[in-house]
């Protein structure tokens, strides 16, 4: 039977050598291969400043503790992403403030950031969700009327673009993800993005116990320095990032070509302002599909092609959040599409094949 994952990193001959060489050398702690990778990596975006940490979510905690986030202020985030975008804002003691998102894109919705701003507010952190970037320009002006920060979560939006502009180089920070399953991968690894030379100076300080200099010691900081090992795979995997976002959008295209015409199933919206690089392909299982969405899940899988449901449940439902005494009942439309959202195969391990038997499979359990 056909095996089809929801995700696959690739891995080639390149990666392999590269982190060989690595090894071979002795230098495996923060190093030389870091150093390249983050240079490279903000060259991509446009950005100034790259400062690679351990991984995506400690990107986003050393972002905020950076803009100096902490108790009394308040973050307005979306309540339909993972988990870390919420409790990076927990952790420097501040308080998640969650908005609704838009029904068609899942990302946060600017008119509903607007009316839970408060003289606590501090920040926006907005989530490019799925790959699509947010209406990131209806935030810069939010933000910059109300003086707040701007903090973007780019964990899965690895060259997205909003009007020709590479994503996590809007806000004052941004935060991205290397986790086997994004678009690129370091193992584990992550990076913290900035224009400004201030706020990356205070990232690099925290992100390596403080030190300004070996045993000099001026603020508190961790250990979240990258390898050598994960940024040597980062700088092979940067160079194949914009040839495999081109088949994740092909994958997508035919994928919503096919599901456009079976009734009881919404492909993507994409944006037309927007490049939208498809870290999911997210469809939506309506009422008048045959099937509820857990079981044409299984029904897939019988069929041996993967599928998840990014995100089963919105932040603000998670028991964390209900001991914090959240309202359960607010952003009604995150809750609705947490209940029809379902991820299919769209990475570029995925061949034309593959698309055309998912696509015959869909039609079948339609009839």
């Amino acid at each position: 039977m056909r095996s089809i994952p929801i995700a696959k990193p690739l891995i080639g001959d390149e990666e392999i050598n590269a982190v060989v060489e690595v090894l071979k050398s002795g230098m495996l702690a923060h190093g030389k291969e870091v150093e390249a990778f983050e240079r490279e990596f903000a060259d991509y975006l446009g950005a100034n400043h790259g400062i690679a940490v351990a991984n995506g979510t400690a990107a986003l905690d050393v972002a905020l503790k950076a803009l100096r986030i902490g108790p009394g202020d308040e973050v307005i985030t979306t309540p339909f992403t993972f988990i870390a975008s919420a409790t990076s804002i927990l952790f420097q003691g501040a308080k998640p403030v969650f908005a609704d998102i838009d029904p068609k894109t899942y990302n946060l919705d600017p008119n509903e950031v607007l009316e839970k701003i408060t003289d606590k507010t501090k920040a926006i952190l907005v989530v490019h969700l799925y790959g699509q970037p947010a209406d990131i320009k209806a935030f810069q002006e939010i933000a910059e009327d109300y003086n707040l920060y701007l903090i973007e979560d780019c964990a899965q939006a690895h060259g997205a673009e909003f009007e020709g502009r590479k994503v996590g180089t809007f806000g004052h920070v941004a935060a991205f993800s290397f986790y086997p399953t994004k678009n690129m991968t370091t193992g584990e690894g992550g990076m913290v993005v900035t224009n400004d030379d201030e706020l990356a100076r205070r990232t690099k300080l925290i992100r390596s116990h403080g030190q300004a200099e070996k045993y000099l010691h001026v603020e508190l900081g961790y250990n979240l320095r990258m390898t050598n090992i994960a940024g040597a795979l980062g700088r092979i995997q940067l160079r194949k990032l914009d040839e495999w976002n081109e088949e994740r959008i092909e994958n997508a295209r035919r994928l919503s070509e096919g599901i456009g015409r079976i009734k009881g199933l919404t492909p993507p919206y994409v944006d037309s302002r927007v490049k939208h690089v498809f870290h999911q392909y997210v469809i939506r299982v309506e009422d008048d599909f045959p099937l509820g969405r857990d079981e044409l899940m299984a029904k897939l899988r019988e069929r041996g092609i993967g599928t998840a449901v990014h995100y089963p449940m919105p932040v603000h439902w998670q028991p964390l959040f209900q001991k914090l005494d959240y309202e359960k009942d607010c952003c009604p439309n995150a809750i609705e599409a947490s209940k029809k959202v379902l991820s299919l195969p769209v990475h570029p391990a995925v061949s034309d094949e593959d698309v055309r038997y998912i696509l015959e499979n869909l039609q079948e359990l339609a009839s």
